[in-house]
């Protein structure tokens, strides 16, 4: 790929060739996603969101269309308008007020102002942000929000939300401490990092997925929810790592975290992560397939939304500038630029034990014997 001005060549300590993936799921992208892009483009630039051309750029690389329609191939065009005009915004917010990698962002003031956002969303008229195009933003996606779903949609997108932004508040107190978490801490609670339920609140809204509550919120499925949002997640940590390894304190993820649990280099953690991953995906197809047997039409909905949530966000990073020409490298996004990834047929580890780690122990608990 071409390679504009840098601020620093060094190549990431796992290198800037990712292991092959594995990911027996055919991936989709909703048809309408170029026009989604026009409209969305539109809407950031009508709110000034960004506050000159290179942070513009920065956001618009962020390839938000391209990750809303690769998770949400199928459903409703101004539902899925909907998802990616709120990621823009929560990039904006990840980049500009959460920003774990600073010093001078303190866990109190995350924690503050996610519960002003969480609160600005459940009531009309809060008013708890102050002024601001970030708060004009929400504010235009909160009056929206509201008037496109049902008052059950509303409350998955309220829910998805509050858990992301008490992930967020959870990571930022550790960097605060100049904590690494440990690997079962890490396993539980970093689907809330990654916006997992936020993200599939929307794959359920856009595509009229309607799932009886005693189905979607049983054991078993919430269990397959984790474990697509733990794959997701993992796969983020290695598509992010390049974007992240120049922060003053040591980014908190999968190949950082084993690092630490292992005492070990990144690289020598990263086959290690990569196990982790691919036993984690086992797990999911496994758990899918058990769960389908009995499903419902519905949920045999939610279940191909689920690997298609899996499948699309490795589709996205693998091509969006964010991570495959990160910020801290080049001054401006590469056009084009990809981290080229290959695919496997097989897991690295297909072992279907559950893996070592106390938190996780539960999701295979839901395996029948």
């Amino acid at each position: 790929m071409t390679t504009p001005p840098v601020t620093t060549t060094r190549a990431p300590a796992i290198g800037w060739q990712l292991p092959p993936f594995y990911c027996p799921i055919e991936p989709a992208v909703h048809p309408g996603a170029a026009r989604l892009e026009a409209r969305a483009i539109a809407w950031v630039d009508e709110f000034g969101l960004y506050e000159n051309a290179v942070d513009r750029a920065w956001g618009l690389a962020t390839h938000s269309t391209d990750f809303s329609c690769r998770i949400i191939p199928h459903g409703d065009e101004e539902k899925l308008l909907l998802f990616i005009l709120w990621n823009h915004w929560a990039f904006a917010l990840d980049d500009n007020v959460h920003d774990t990698g600073s010093a001078a962002t303190t866990t109190a003031g995350i924690v503050d102002f996610n519960a002003r956002v969480a609160r600005c969303l459940e009531t009309p008229g809060a008013a708890l942000l102050g002024a601001g195009p970030l708060t004009a933003a929400f504010e235009d996606l909160v009056g929206r929000t509201r008037a496109a779903t049902t008052p059950v949609q509303f409350r998955l997108v309220t829910e998805g939300l509050r858990d992301w932004l008490f992930g967020a508040a959870w990571q930022a107190g550790n960097t605060e401490r100049g904590i690494m978490p440990t690997l079962s801490d890490y396993v539980a609670i970093r689907p809330s990092v990654n916006g997992t339920r936020f993200s599939l609140a929307w794959s359920l809204i856009a595509q009229g997925i309607e799932v009886p509550g005693d189905e979607l919120y049983s054991d078993s499925v919430q269990a397959l929810t984790d474990v697509a949002g733990s794959v997701v997640s993992y796969d983020n940590d290695l598509f992010s790592y390049a974007k992240e390894d120049s922060q003053q304190t040591l980014e908190q993820n999968i190949v950082n975290v084993l690092a630490q649990h292992h005492r070990c280099s990144p690289q020598e953690a990263l086959r290690a992560a990569v196990a982790v991953r691919d036993r984690t995906m086992v797990l999911f197809l496994r758990l899918r397939e058990q769960i389908a047997r009995s499903a419902g039409p519905e949920l045999l909905r939610y279940l191909e939304a689920l690997g298609h949530y899996i499948v699309g966000s490795i589709q996205w990073m693998n091509a969006a500038p964010r991570y495959a020409s990160p910020r801290n490298r080049h001054i401006v996004p590469v056009p084009g630029a990809s981290w080229n990834i290959t695919w496997r047929d097989t897991p690295t580890d297909p072992s279907t034990d559950p893996l070592p780690v106390p938190a996780a122990a539960w999701w295979w608990k839901q395996l029948a014997t």
